[in-house]
């Protein structure tokens, strides 16, 4: 009885991990092809959006959570180096930008901004 629990609760378990798994696998594999993954505009399109939103943006913040985690760790012995500002830009700062400030399927860091828009703008001061 207990050996087919045991059996029961590993098929359930083994089933989903498998298919993410899979799922992972190929989002990563569209992640490596870039001209199935954006098109050539800037935009980027409905799977790397889905691929963001599943896949990275919780990779992203996985590793914020353990950086921070990290960093705390590190801290008695990035301080008396005077490093703990550059161990946090490393280990904090960065997957957490990575994970929280770029539009969704983007790559680059910083809100979206399609080709009219950098057609508008210039280097320029405005003139009066």
């Amino acid at each position: 009885m207990a050996l087919t629990l045991k059996k029961t609760a590993l098929k359930t378990l083994v089933s989903p991990i498998l298919a993410a798994t899979l799922l992972m696998g190929s989002s990563f594999n569209a992640l490596a092809q870039g001209s199935h993954f954006h098109d050539n505009s800037d935009s980027p399109n409905g799977l790397a959006m889905f691929t963001d939103l599943v896949v990275l943006r919780p990779l992203g913040f996985a590793a914020t959570v353990v950086g921070s985690a990290a960093w705390l760790v590190g801290l008695p012995f990035t301080l008396p180096m005077q490093c703990a500002t550059e161990a946090g830009q490393g280990l904090v700062v960065e997957p957490a930008a990575f994970t929280f400030a770029r539009c969704l399927g983007c790559t680059r860091s910083g809100p979206h901004r399609n080709a009219a828009e950098e057609e508008n703008t210039s280097d320029e001061p405005f003139r009066n």
